[in-house]
């Protein structure tokens, strides 16, 4: 890294005196050739985030904090040296000095209060999609992003893939004419309309459940329904399908479009309960136009679960219409995106001598690497100016489920609803006593 960017980075990393919870000191040392890095989970994606920044001969892992003792086994096989935490803020609070870089990949309510800790450390973060949680943490996380420097990265590594920059590219080069509407959909069902079951079982000796809650209320352990992976479906832990999956599937949509916040939200699709996110949810969005678009404003929707698109729109691919991605209704064509898959544009007799233009590969997680270790590369999904934007607009959506069939005005700039202080509610969730991180409480 040079040593004006060096230099940088050591003076902004407790920009706004943000400190966390215990009194760190200054930030860690600066990178160099190699890139000292920790891990905030251990399986899971955290495991799959670990092996794909490990790729690179200038990365070594340091230290990993995971709450569950017994899915440490193939970061430990792969890494016997490394440093074992239970707690992220102790392995900060003795390891930030040792350390460049670190990647976020734990349950979703906690992305927030580690990576904010992390930056404000001058520490370069890759975190896991969606950026955090709820609205106010993810626009504090792309601030802070911002004010301290350092390098960032949301994992939506798919934005990185020929596949999604080849849509990108068609869309803004105008193979479909301008863009009229967009309609996106997952098949997934990460929501539970059943109610909290009344049972408490015995935490397992391997699992620091308190620390597993975090910020959010200790609640009490029932076997498999939140840990591992079931947090996906609640609302104190999770974002549901549309957290899940929106990251991705937004993101070609976003990108090709280059769009800002939407004007308005509104959800005709199912319920979150009192604790539980909803299944097959249908969303509509209605943002701004710009020189992409056919018309003032553009209507984005979005369908999971059963929810599908209209039936006129899936008949023009047949057995081609993918479980998930994406439609683009142009003036000229229609372009399907399916998730993960080359884009196609319709009707394919009209353009069946198309070809597709070669484009550069990227490596979302090696871009990552060379940016931290200051070579001249920009990530793609940056905290600052894409994944926080990105997140914002997928978790509107989950907001407006609270409120069904209501038409939500959303003010981006003062991050609140003009139309509806009910809604505002949901905007920001307190987190509990001695889990305060300045920053963010």
């Amino acid at each position: 890294m040079n040593p004006s960017r060096r230099s940088f980075i050591k003076r902004t990393a407790v920009a706004g005196a943000t400190l966390p919870l215990f009194n760190i000191g200054t930030a860690g040392a600066a990178p160099s050739e190699t890139v000292n890095h920790a891990s905030f989970g251990s399986s899971g994606m955290a495991n799959s985030d670990i092996r794909s920044l490990t790729r690179s001969d200038h990365v070594n892992l340091v230290a990993v904090a995971e709450v569950d003792s017994s899915r440490l086994g193939k970061v430990l096989e792969a890494f016997p040296k490394v440093r074992v935490y239970k707690d992220w803020r102790v392995l900060l609070e003795k390891e930030h000095k040792n350390l460049d870089s670190v990647n976020v990949s734990t349950p979703d309510h906690m992305h927030a209060p580690i990576g904010v800790t992390a930056m404000n450390l001058g520490l370069h973060v890759y975190g896991q999609k969606p950026l955090a949680q709820n609205l106010y943490e993810t626009r504090r996380m792309a601030e802070i992003a911002k004010a301290t420097g350092v390098v960032t990265q949301m994992g939506i590594q798919l934005a990185s893939k020929t596949y999604e920059l080849l849509a990108v590219r068609m869309i803004q080069d105008g193979v479909i004419g301008k863009v009229k509407e967009v309609h996106m959909f997952c098949h997934k069902t990460w929501g539970d309309p059943d109610p909290l079951p009344e049972q408490t079982d015995p935490v397992p000796e391997s699992l620091a459940w308190d620390l597993w809650c975090g910020t959010r209320s200790k609640t009490s352990y029932i076997k498999g329904y939140y840990h591992p992976g079931q947090w996906r479906k609640r609302l104190d832990y999770g974002t549901g399908t549309l957290g899940d999956m929106g990251c991705h599937i937004y993101s070609p949509m976003f990108h090709a479009l280059d769009l800002t916040a939407p004007l308005t939200i509104k959800s005709i699709g199912g319920t979150p309960n009192k604790t539980n996110w909803a299944t097959n949810e249908k969303f509509e969005y209605i943002f701004p136009g710009n020189r992409y678009a056919a018309n003032k404003t553009i209507k984005v929707s979005w369908y999971d679960g059963t929810e599908r698109p209209p039936q006129d729109i899936q008949e023009m691919f047949g057995d081609k219409m993918p479980k998930q991605g994406s439609i683009f209704i142009g003036t000229e064509g229609v372009l399907l995106v399916p998730h993960s898959q080359l884009p196609v544009p319709y009707p394919r007799e009209k353009f069946a001598e198309y070809r597709y233009p070669k484009l550069e590969p990227r490596d979302h997680y090696q871009d990552f690497i060379k940016a931290v270790r200051g070579e001249d590369v920009k990530p793609i999904a940056d905290f600052g100016t894409y994944g926080g934007p990105l997140t914002e607009t997928v978790l509107l959506g989950g907001l407006a489920s609270h409120f069904p069939n209501e038409v939500l005005t959303w003010d981006a700039e003062k991050l609140r609803f003009t139309n509806h202080e009910a809604a505002n509610e949901f905007i920001r969730k307190k987190y509990r006593k001695g889990w305060d991180v300045k920053g963010l409480s």
